[in-house]
């Protein structure tokens, strides 16, 4: 199950409005313990638990997304995916198409979505022309079996969509495998069809913990910290005379208005949660759709493939597990 797994199980445990009716870990000693600890209910097999729920989260290494959303979709039980959706395209098709099909919902995990920052910048963002992101974490095994990409990288690509709109018309990548056999630090441009443009790093390689987004359009410069859920909106102010700012320099804050960026507080992986229990109610429409985290793979993948172009040596694994590894 891992940190995140129990994370999901401690907070869906709690959640209102819901019974929760346990997990499935196929390490029976980490259930045991879980279970022990949360005081829920650990499920033998996947078919037990899936025999008592009407919607799942999927917490398991990407490779095996798509084996454990097919059994789940095929069922017609709703899912909330954890990011990436699948390794491939072809996976996360298949698995839109069977939800379709069984009329099962699914929502991606991009859970940064949920982030204070992000909640309180998003009525200040107005058609952004450039946007900066760095994301940087020191080295976790969990996540390792997938580039930085996939692992970390996604959750901005995801970002950069949201605020931009719209689709990357062009994609230029550099990246290396530092710790691992796959991409560890990787830096990507993405040039939207609005002309917008977003250059994104993340590093899995960090001695330090950083995720800070910078966004940059026509009315002003948000500077927002993720890690921490504040931020910063920063525009000219209405009252300053333009032909006396250019005669002469003048101290920051005389021409320009400093808005901090507020919202509630709330634990974004629970309101996470929240938003897919009411979407499957029916209340409100998913807040991340599963085309949505079909379309982030798909740029992600676009990347990784850029970077193996300029790296050959990494052709075939820059993106994700062998198949080894997968099984």
């Amino acid at each position: 199950m891992g940190g995140l797994g129990q994370h999901h199980a401690r907070i869906l445990r709690d959640l209102q409005g819901s019974a929760f009716a346990g997990f499935y870990d196929s390490n029976v000693a980490r259930a045991e313990k879980v279970a022990g600890e949360l005081g829920v209910t650990a499920h033998p097999t996947l078919d037990a638990l899936l025999d008592a729920v009407d919607a799942v989260t999927i917490v398991v290494p990407t490779p095996a997304h798509f084996e454990v959303a097919r059994e789940v979709l095929g069922r017609g039980i709703h899912a909330l995916i954890e990011k990436p959706i699948a390794t491939t395209l072809e996976e996360a098709d298949a698995m839109l198409a069977l939800a379709k099909e069984k009329g099962a919902i699914v929502q991606t995990g991009h859970v940064e979505r949920f982030n204070r920052a992000i909640r309180a910048a998003l009525p200040y963002v107005d058609a952004p022309r450039f946007i900066e992101s760095d994301r940087l974490a020191p080295f976790n095994p969990r996540g390792a079996d997938v580039a930085v990409v996939l692992d970390l990288m996604i959750h901005d690509i995801d970002l950069v969509h949201t605020l931009v709109g719209g689709h990357a018309a062009s994609v230029s990548a550099v990246g290396v495998p530092v710790l691992t056999p796959f991409v560890d630090i990787a830096n990507a441009r993405l040039s939207f069809d609005s002309g917008a443009v977003a250059n994104i790093t993340a590093s899995r390689v960090s001695r330090e913990r950083m995720r800070k987004l910078r966004i940059f359009q026509q009315s002003g410069y948000l500077s927002l910290d993720l890690g921490s859920g504040e931020g910063e909106f920063f525009r000219l102010r209405d009252d300053v005379d333009i032909a006396a700012l250019a005669a002469a320099p003048l101290a920051l804050e005389q021409f320009v208005e400093r808005i901090p960026l507020r919202a509630d507080e709330g634990e974004p992986l629970r309101l996470e949660f929240e938003s897919f229990l009411a979407a499957v109610r029916g209340d409100i429409p998913v807040a991340v759709t599963g085309q949505e985290g079909r379309e982030a793979l798909a740029v992600a993948l676009q990347i990784v493939a850029d970077i193996e172009r300029s790296l050959p040596a990494l052709a075939g694994k820059g993106g994700r597990a062998p198949a080894a590894a997968r099984a």
